[in-house]
């Protein structure tokens, strides 16, 4: 079976996670914590990095360190990973649920432009924003940066600046990914590091992986400072085992933080395998009626976290049936995600009632990746390419 994603681990990491288990820093302390955070905050070109156990977590921790809760709504993509708007209900407000681009996947500034608009009452005076439907307070957007493409951040800035919005962008899947603020490459910004406050994933799947684990980032002190304490059980400063706030324990353990680094030192190299992982595909599958690739637009660098196709109906059998005739091919593969507004949690709460976001139950419809995993070689894409173009031809 070719498997849909398989991790390439970093030269050093047998090396670094051993120097853990020899000096005995295995847990939540040790210097390969800061090592990691300090790294990789250079890496992204911010002031501050904040290791946590999950991406999950990592969401959680940057929504509670903007002060999120009750009586609030933040603006989430309706295609998404659900741990996305569990981590708004986390602090207690609500997700406003959105549609997303046809093209990136990612959050839709145009959406938001009109809910913003048409759904909201800004006092610019003081600076709030009301949902005119709910009553709650609009404080945040959270653009996801799907598949390892950018959302088009120009506009859900500007969005956010008009309305004093703070944005919380959600990089799990974009590590090393690039946007290009006006188009212009000389002011390349790495996806995370554009807003407010990013949040990384470091699953067994992702580009940079510690197996588990997450990253929040950040150039505001203080919003660093109370991420830092919210995720360690807000352990008084003066007086520790002293507990001064209700906080989380969010610690990512020094064995991780020394797979990370070794990662992180290698993920220019891994970004280099993954878009020639993308071009092979892009070769191979080049004009196969109704099979549709991923693109990458002039104003970013897409990393092809996993790589997204959609099947069209000219190519001649449903999604589903063709993932189907892959895996009996010996080839693994995935849908895209199912749309928040069909999950359990919402499709049967009445607020949610009614609500559609077309684009992102078209995609959910027809997407899914191919192997992308890392330690693909070019054989196995060349196999499933074959594989498509066969399934394609003989409708079988």
């Amino acid at each position: 079976m070719i498997p849909v994603n398989e991790p390439l681990l970093g030269k050093n990491t047998l090396k670094y996670a051993a120097d853990c288990i020899d000096t005995g820093w295995i847990s939540s302390a040790g210097s390969y914590i800061r090592r990691f955070e300090d790294e990789f905050a250079r890496y992204l070109g911010v002031k501050f990095a904040i290791t946590t156990t999950s991406g999950t977590t990592a969401l959680h921790l940057a929504l509670a360190a903007l002060g999120l809760g009750p009586g609030d709504e933040v603006i989430v993509p309706d295609h998404t990973m659900i741990a996305v708007p569990y981590a708004v209900l986390y602090t207690g407000a609500k997700p406003v649920l959105l549609d997303v681009d046809r093209e990136t996947f990612g959050l839709d500034p145009d959406a938001v432009r009109d809910f913003l608009k048409k759904e909201c009452r800004f006092d610019g005076r003081r600076k709030i924003l009301t949902d005119k439907r709910t009553g709650r307070r609009v404080r945040a957007i959270l653009p996801v940066h799907l598949f390892g493409h950018p959302c088009r951040m120009d506009e859900i800035l500007a969005l956010a600046e008009a309305f004093d919005l703070r944005v919380v962008e959600d990089a799990a899947e974009a590590h090393g990914a690039l946007y290009y603020p006006g188009g212009k490459k000389a002011r390349a910004k790495m996806a995370g590091a554009m807003s407010d406050i990013g949040c990384f994933s470091f699953y067994a799947n992702k580009i940079l992986t510690t197996g588990e684990g997450g990253m929040v980032v950040t150039s505001d002190p203080a919003l660093a400072e109370r991420a830092r304490r919210l995720k360690d059980l807000a352990h008084d400063p003066v007086r520790r085992f002293r507990h001064t706030e209700l906080a989380y324990n969010y610690r990512m353990t020094n064995v991780q933080a020394a797979i990370g680094l070794a990662q992180l030192e290698e993920i220019e190299k891994f970004i280099v395998l993954k878009q020639k992982m993308a071009a092979a595909y892009v070769k191979g599958l080049a004009g196969i009626p109704g099979l549709v690739l991923p693109e990458e637009k002039a104003w970013a660098r897409n990393v092809y976290w996993m790589y997204a196709v959609r099947v069209e109906p000219s190519f001649g059998m449903s999604r589903d049936e063709l993932m189907k005739r892959l895996k009996e091919r010996g080839i693994d593969t995935r849908t895209f995600f199912v749309p928040v507004l069909r999950q359990p949690l919402f499709a049967d709460d009445p607020e949610y009632a009614g609500l559609r976001c077309p684009v992102s139950e078209m995609l959910a419809e027809t997407g899914f990746y191919l192997p992308s995993g890392l330690a693909l070689t070019s054989a196995q894409i060349r196999e499933v390419c074959t594989a498509v173009k066969s399934i394609q031809k003989s409708g079988r």
